[in-house]
């Protein structure tokens, strides 16, 4: 058979007819790996398209709440994640190209962490042809994110008695430090810890229960409660002065939100209402930092506006309901 003009010339040396093979298999390796990546992406981007429609124009019964869709949004982005992974093992040009991505949307970190430098070199600091000692001429460095977990300590209080051999009935100690929770376990950063968790981070008390449970911390939901409880009363004083620095603010917001309440006995949960005072004047240059209240009312009553606003003399931006407009 004669070959076309067409027909790529090949080198007649066998070592390096083997390595233009190896070099066109691993390429062909790489094609197939990019292949079934973008085939794995694709199937899944359809699941979220369904999803997305089922959410949008599926029957009422039938659509997500908002943070299911979220929950959803989260899988599929760790299931693609995986893939791209393990193909990315079979593939080192796939590994490099996703290696370069993320080197590009990475960021920086912030520059108020903690720095804790590694200092990595060679096997030996000496010159291979003369043996001679090698000098620094630079150096190259990169950044990773660590974590520091949780961990949980005693605070062991100890008060010696001091006595007087030559008196009588002299004994002198330190009187006990007052406790936030009088008779409980937490120290003051605990509580704030369970706060932050609660409320900043949605997390449920029945959950924090169970994350000290695998530390061996026995806790009930009711124990973090009664936490919680506590120091609330404890921030009330704090609540009252942002209100004030709010109300003296020349411009605030105004809003109102429906929350289940209990109803103790009944064992139900009936309406209650969120009232929130705001301020963020930051989009327009303002200086003050933002702040946010609320204020709990049974109901959205004209009456429960004049008592957010109560002493107010500035402008309210709120919505066109008729409990504001009566003030």
């Amino acid at each position: 058979m004669v070959a076309t003009d067409s027909m790529p010339s090949l080198p007649e040396d066998p070592a390096v007819l083997r390595a233009l093979l190896l070099a066109t298999l691993e390429q062909r390796d790489a094609a197939m790996a990019e292949r079934d990546a973008l085939a794995a992406r694709n199937e899944q981007l359809h699941h979220l398209l369904m999803a997305l429609k089922r959410r949008q124009f599926g029957q009422k019964s039938e659509r997500l709440p908002e943070d299911q869709l979220l929950f959803a949004f989260e899988e599929i982005e760790a299931t693609l994640a995986t893939g791209e992974a393990e193909v990315g093992q079979r593939s080192k040009a796939l590994r490099d190209q996703q290696a370069r991505r993320r080197r590009g949307n990475r960021g920086q970190l912030p520059a108020h962490l903690p720095r804790i430098e590694q200092v990595l070199l060679p096997e030996r600091e000496t010159c291979p042809c003369c043996a001679g000692l090698l000098v620094e001429i630079g150096a190259d460095s990169a950044e990773r994110l660590d974590v520091l977990p949780a961990r949980f300590r005693v605070l062991v209080t100890r008060r010696p008695k001091l006595a007087c051999r030559a008196c009588p009935g002299v004994v002198l100690q330190a009187p006990a430090p007052e406790r936030l929770v009088p008779g409980g376990l937490p120290t003051e950063a605990t509580v704030a810890q369970v706060l932050v968790a609660r409320y900043a981070d949605h997390l449920p008390l029945y959950r924090q229960a169970q994350m000290l449970a695998r530390q061996g911390l026995t806790l009930g939901r009711e124990v973090l409660a009664d936490w919680l409880g506590t120091a609330a009363q404890e921030i009330r004083p704090v609540v009252r002065r942002l209100r004030e620095i709010l109300l003296a603010s020349p411009r605030l917001f105004a809003d109102e939100t429906t929350l289940p309440v209990l109803d103790p006995g009944r064992g139900k949960v009936k309406k209650g209402y969120a009232w929130a005072l705001a301020r963020d004047d930051r989009p327009w240059g303002g200086t003050d930092p933002p702040a946010v209240v609320f204020r709990y009312a049974p109901g959205r009553g004209q009456e429960h506006a004049r008592a957010l606003l109560a002493g107010y003399r500035g402008i309210v931006q709120c919505d066109g309901y008729a409990a504001y407009k009566a003030l």
